[in-house]
């Protein structure tokens, strides 16, 4: 069979059309326009699904279900996106019910990363493994916890927000309104901060030469390219960086005790200087010496990972 994914962003909306064995088949994305009335833009995800299937030439009952991955607080049981932020007209919107009356095909949604941790344990970094948890590095810090196989998110399916559980007692205001939130430590926002505070400290800082003396341009790699080159301050950000980003990772592998955990983002393009340490610090302070039993890996699949665990969700809930 095959399964139609979904992966809604801000910018754009992609779809593919997904084997039973994580193969994408075909793919496009289109522009979102978040600014528009929710139903059009549902409806051009249903209609992306349609042209995908016209142009794979497949039959239509080849299609088996439709998966979608959407940002904000979602209602699985229902097919509902009860709330997301970065639309302008996402509340309670009925994403089943309006896929189902274009495509009459069963329709599943879930959070955009939650998905993206189904596609990892299925087809990337877990494959093989029931229980994986996948910490997402960017603008903010996300991720997903599967269990037995499948997306867990609590009794209310608001849960495993990772990035906000707290590390740091009144520490740094996170956006979500808490403090000390393991995001405001770990996400590559953290990062690049950090490092710009340590820059107007230290004119002498080569974190001032790698970004070509304009700091709003610096990102995480500068910082690493800074403490290669070996800036006292920039060493001083990446390590505490990577610090506190091990404290939560010890807190995700304590609570869940996963077979697999799954790190993504741009930031793991520093590989073994991110993951070396990494691993000194989960192999010390992981309960009871247990992570020699747990793999740890970087996520595998890139930005295919959302609309292929999209699709799965049809398969996993056949």
């Amino acid at each position: 069979m095959i399964y139609a994914g979904i992966d809604l962003g801000g910018t754009t909306i992609k779809g593919a059309l997904v084997s039973e064995n994580g193969e994408i088949l075909i793919q496009k994305a289109i522009p979102t326009g978040g600014e528009r009335p929710h139903v059009e833009v549902v409806t051009d995800m249903a209609n992306l699904i349609l042209e995908l299937m016209s142009t794979y030439g497949c039959d239509p009952e080849e299609v088996a279900a439709v998966g979608v991955g959407s940002p904000g607080s979602i209602d699985p049981e229902n097919g509902v996106v009860v709330e997301a932020n970065n639309f302008a007209d996402f509340r309670n919107v009925p994403v089943r019910e309006i896929m189902y009356g274009i495509l009459d095909k069963p329709i599943y949604v879930d959070n955009d990363a939650n998905v993206a941790a189904l596609g990892e344990s299925m087809f990337g970094a877990g494959e093989g493994q029931k229980n994986c948890v996948l910490c997402t590095l960017g603008t903010g810090l996300g991720g997903g916890v599967v269990i037995d196989g499948k997306i867990f998110s609590g009794a209310y399916h608001g849960g495993t927000e990772l990035g906000h559980t707290v590390i740091v007692a009144d520490g740094e205001q996170c956006t979500c309104g808490r403090k000390g939130c393991w995001e405001a430590y770990s996400s590559a926002t953290a990062i690049i901060r950090e490092a710009r505070t340590a820059a107007e400290a230290d004119p002498e800082s080569k974190i001032h030469e790698v970004c070509g003396g304009d700091l709003s341009k610096l990102n995480a790699k500068m910082v690493f390219d800074a403490a290669d080159m070996g800036d006292a301050s920039a060493i001083r950000v990446k390590d505490d960086y990577i610090k506190y980003l091990g404290l939560g990772l010890t807190n995700m592998i304590n609570i869940f005790q996963p077979e697999v955990m799954m790190i993504g983002g741009g930031v793991c393009a520093q590989g073994e200087k991110l993951l070396s340490p990494l691993r000194k610090i989960l192999e010390r302070e992981v309960f009871a010496g247990q992570f020699y039993k747990i793999k740890f890996r970087t996520a595998t699949l890139g930005n295919d990972a959302g609309v292929i665990g999209a699709a799965m969700l049809g398969k996993i809930n056949e």
